[in-house]
Order: C-alpha cells, then sequence, then structure tokens
C-alpha cells in the first residue's frame, strides 16, 4: 500500500470517527433535553423556562408602585358609587395579594438555580396571580347606586386591570389566564345581573358590554401569547448567541493550542534539519569526494567497467541527494524567517553570465542551444548575490532539464517598464498544461511531465525561487502553454536598482568676494543622493 492510499485511509477513519462522535454528543443533547423537560412539565427547555420566570418576577417587583397607583385611583374613585367601608376592605385584600406577590417574586429570586423546581414555583406564581385577579375580580362585586355611569365605570376599569394583569403575567401562560379570566368573568355576570339587562328581544347597553368583556379577554390572552412568544423567541436568540460566542471561544483556544504545538514542532523540525545538515553533509561530502577520486582513476585505472559505472551512478545519487538536503533546508530556513540576505552592490547581468557559463556544460552536452541576450549600461542593484545565483540556476537548470535536444533556451536581462531589471529564461520544452501549474509552483509540487521525466526533482525549485525573489520585493511570473514551450520572469524592483551619480567637475570655478568656497560637483552630488534617497 503506498503512502497516499495509507494516508487517505488514515483521513478517512479520521472522519468516520468524528461523525460517530457528533452522533453521540447529539443523542446525548437530545436525550438530556428531553429528561429536563418531563422534570419541567412543560415544552420548554427548562433553560428557557428558568430565563421566562425570572423575568416574570422582575416584572412584577418593578411594576409594583404602578399596581399600587392603580389600586389607590381605583379606590379613589370607587368611593363615589359604592360603601367606603366596602371599598377600604376591597382595597386592603387587594393590597395584601399584591404584597403576597412580591414576597413570592422575592423569593424566587433569592433561590438558587439548582435548588428550584420549575414545576412546584410556576404553580406558586400562577396561584399568586390568580389570588391577585379574585382580589381584584371582588371590585365588580361591590354594590352600587344603580346608574349607567358605574357600569361604564366598571367596564372600564375592567378594561385596564385585564390589560395589565396579561401583560405583567404574560412569561407564564398559566399566570396570564389565571390573573384575568376572574376578573371577565365576574364583570361580565355582574352586568349581566343588572335589572332589564336580559329582557329580549331587545340588546340592553348591559349585554353590549358583557360581549365586549369576553371580547377583550379573548383579545388580551392572544396578545399576552404573542408577548410569550416574542420573549421566549429573544431568550433561544440569546442562547444561541452565547452558545455561538463559547464555540467561538473554544475554537480560538483550540487555534492557539494547535498554533503553540505547531511552533513547538516547526521548532523542533528547525533543531532536527541543523543536526541533520551536519550528519548528512558530512558523508555526503566523504562519499562525493572518494566517488570522484575513483571516477577519474587518480589512485590506479579500474579495470572492471562496471565497477566504473557504479561509481559514477554513487556519484550522482550523491550530488542529487546533496542538492535536496540543501533545498530542503533553505525553505526551511525562508520559512523560519532565518534566511538572511547578505545584500551588496552587484551586476545582474554578470550574475546570469556565470549561471549560464556553469550550465553551459550541460546544455551542449544534450545538444541545446542556448541564446543569451543582455541590454548594456544596465546599472548595479542592490541583492543577494548568492539568492541571485541561486534564483537563476534553479530556473535555468529546470529548462535545461525539460528540452529536449535540439532545443533552444533564450536568457534575457534588461529594463523593465517601471524602472527595475528582470531576467527571463524561456525554453521549447512540452510546457505545462494549465491545470498543472498551480501543482508546480506549490511545495514539493511535481507536474506529470516532470514524473514521468528521468530526470524528477525534488519540486522545491520553484518555490525556493518564489520566496527569494519575494524577499527582494520583486516579483515571478510562469507562462506556459503545452507544446509551446515555459517562459517565467523574475523582477527586481527600481528601489533596488543604484543610481549612477554624474561625474564630479574638478575644474575650479570662481566666486564673488565673501562667498565660501564650495566644490563645483557638490550640488550634483547633493542632487543625485536626494533621487536616490527618494526612489
Amino acid at each position: 500500500m503506498s503512502t497516499d492510499e495509507v494516508a487517505a485511509n488514515r483521513s478517512a477513519r479520521t472522519a468516520k470517527n468524528a461523525q460517530r462522535a457528533e452522533r453521540r454528543r447529539h443523542v446525548a443533547r437530545t436525550v438530556r433535553d428531553v429528561r429536563e423537560r418531563l422534570d419541567s412539565g412543560t415544552d420548554v427547555k427548562p433553560a428557557f423556562d428558568w430565563e421566562l420566570m425570572v423575568e416574570h418576577a422582575r416584572m412584577r417587583l418593578a411594576s409594583a408602585p404602578w399596581v399600587f397607583a392603580l389600586v389607590a385611583g381605583v379606590a379613589a374613585l370607587g368611593a363615589m358609587w359604592t360603601d367606603k367601608v366596602l371599598i377600604g376592605a376591597w382595597t386592603t385584600v387587594t393590597v395584601a395579594a399584591h404584597l403576597t406577590g412580591l414576597y413570592f417574586a422575592q423569593a424566587f429570586l433569592k433561590t438558587e438555580r439548582k435548588d428550584v423546581s420549575l414545576a412546584g414555583w410556576r404553580r406558586r406564581l400562577a396561584a399568586v396571580d390568580g389570588a391577585c385577579g379574585l382580589a381584584w375580580a371582588m371590585l365588580f362585586l361591590l354594590p352600587g347606586d344603580g346608574s349607567g355611569l358605574v357600569d361604564v365605570f366598571q367596564f372600564s376599569a375592567m378594561l385596564v386591570v385585564v390589560a395589565m394583569a396579561a401583560i405583567l403575567a404574560s412569561n407564564i401562560p398559566a399566570a396570564m389566564f389565571a390573573a384575568t379570566f376572574p376578573i371577565t368573568v365576574t364583570t361580565a355576570l355582574g352586568l349581566l345581573s343588572r335589572p332589564g339587562a336580559m329582557d329580549l328581544p331587545a340588546v340592553s347597553p348591559q349585554m353590549v358590554m358583557a360581549g365586549m368583556a369576553a371580547t377583550t379577554q379573548v383579545f388580551f390572552i392572544l396578545l399576552g401569547h404573542r408577548l410569550y412568544k416574542a420573549s421566549l423567541a429573544e431568550i433561544e436568540a440569546r442562547a444561541e448567541k452565547d452558545a455561538l460566542i463559547g464555540e467561538l471561544e473554544q475554537a480560538k483556544a483550540i487555534s492557539d493550542e494547535s498554533l503553540r504545538k505547531a511552533e513547538e514542532a516547526n521548532f523542533a523540525k528547525s533543531r532536527f534539519l541543523a543536526t541533520m545538515s551536519h550528519e548528512l553533509r558530512t558523508p555526503l561530502n566523504a562519499i562525493l569526494g572518494f566517488s570522484e577520486v575513483m571516477q577519474s582513476e587518480l589512485m590506479g585505472p579500474l579495470d572492471n567497467a562496471y565497477y566504473k559505472g557504479y561509481v559514477g551512478d554513487i556519484h550522482d545519487s550523491g550530488r542529487h541527494l546533496l542538492e535536496l538536503i540543501n533545498e530542503i533546508l533553505d525553505i526551511s530556513r525562508i520559512e523560519a524567517g532565518r534566511y538572511t540576505l547578505n545584500e551588496e552592490s552587484i551586476t545582474l547581468p554578470f550574475v546570469v553570465e556565470d549561471c549560464v557559463h556553469m550550465m553551459g556544460l550541460r546544455a551542449r552536452n544534450k545538444g541545446l542551444t542556448l541564446v543569451e541576450q543582455y541590454e548594456e549600461a544596465l546599472p548595479k542593484i542592490w541583492a543577494d548575490e548568492r539568492a541571485l545565483r541561486q534564483i537563476v540556476l534553479n530556473i535555468l537548470s529546470n529548462a535545461v532539464k525539460f528540452t529536449p535536444s535540439g532545443g533552444t533556451v533564450t536568457i534575457k536581462v534588461g529594463w523593465t517598464a517601471g524602472g527595475g531589471q528582470y531576467v527571463s529564461i524561456r525554453d521549447t520544452g512540452p510546457g505545462i498544461p494549465e491545470e498543472e501549474i498551480p501543482i508546480v509552483l506549490s511545495r514539493f509540487g511535481q507536474g506529470s511531465i516532470a514524473i514521468k521525466s528521468a530526470e524528477q526533482g525534488t519540486g522545491l525549485g520553484l518555490n525556493i525561487v518564489q520566496a527569494l525573489i519575494k524577499m527582494h520585493g520583486g516579483t515571478f511570473e510562469l507562462k506556459s502553454k503545452l507544446r509551446e514551450g515555459t517562459d517565467i520572469t523574475v523582477t527586481v524592483p527600481k528601489s533596488r536598482v543604484l543610481e549612477i551619480l554624474p561625474q564630479i567637475d574638478e575644474r575650479p570655478q570662481r566666486r564673488t568676494p565673501g562667498e565660501p568656497l564650495r566644490h563645483a560637483g557638490a550640488a550634483s552630488i547633493l542632487e543625485a543622493m536626494r533621487r536616490q534617497v527618494e526612489g
């Protein structure tokens, strides 16, 4: 089984394990939610039910001053049409009922969440609201003076009290019904019990107001239900937001931990590569040196031709392994930010010409034609000569490697449109399919042609080229078409091109008396330095 198949199987197993874990968590959450709902006695999640009951208790406490003010106002108006002793007794009972509600609301808020029985407290709070509703209903049983104004007053008071009770108790549907139903029923029955209210076939005003009272009860029950749904939706949205924030924080913690592990792994990798660099290069240098001595037969001839072939294979394999180690170390240093540029003033055409000379023998042995085109009078640039040599050699070696015999490799060096300098290397090789270009530019990426070639590389050459030219602030561009060849261009920005200073005029200059002596070329030098800094 290949390495790719092993990795694919491992990934598939990891995905299956993750799916199984997610299913187990989902089942556990479902079972827990069902158990909690059975314990709470409603279809709402216990956490949401708790929030609704807390909001109900807080609303009752917050509205207490306004409720007592309403009781006082109704008692003052009721004293005009009924006995003052009866209205005083009603006021006392109503105030006591609301004080009891405040007591239970405070007791509920002071109780720890873990000690609360939601079903029991819901019954208590609903019973308190029912007691308050009965207390208000007693108002409409008090005897009046028999005038029509009393009916209007009772009906108006009923509308205000039912609206208040429905809104205050909307977070607990049972409490809302218990608080409003006694008031509506008592008002309707009281109106219908008036003399002449049930005389048919005529419809009395009392019958109309009783019907409106029943309609009002239905309306406010529906309104309270909508408020209940709105409160529940708000709590659910807040819970989802909190859960999302928790997931984000957990993901951030996992990301930070992964980053820490990645940094530790990167440090371990760098330390390993630094150690292996010495451990591998030392024996490799011996293998290359001794194999080269044997290949050159410096210590005597090798009579067996097979031995000479084996020595050549050993030397080529050792050189390939050394190149692989060097490229891996280079890309590792670049990734770790430990690759430093040793910048100096260099001439780009000279560097490219040396690289072409180094690859010339290999190109001639393969029957390739190298065409060089250099623009004249190119100024020097400020760059790392070793890095630029590696850039050019990596691109040029790929061109020579994949261009068939009889092909041509064209090397150009010149000015860019923006004032920088460029190196372009074009070959007449097989080219790269368009869909494989991202693969070729990736780390360890190799196209189908490279895989089929007898001269396989490491897949790091172009990746190193991109990283090095980026460190110089330049650009990398690859253009290729199948069976037409490949064209790679790297550019050095204008900021790295050194401007040629003007020649200093050594001739003496005339000056007026009192004028300080200055060099004739100082102004031109300062102006050139200023342009260099601005560039």
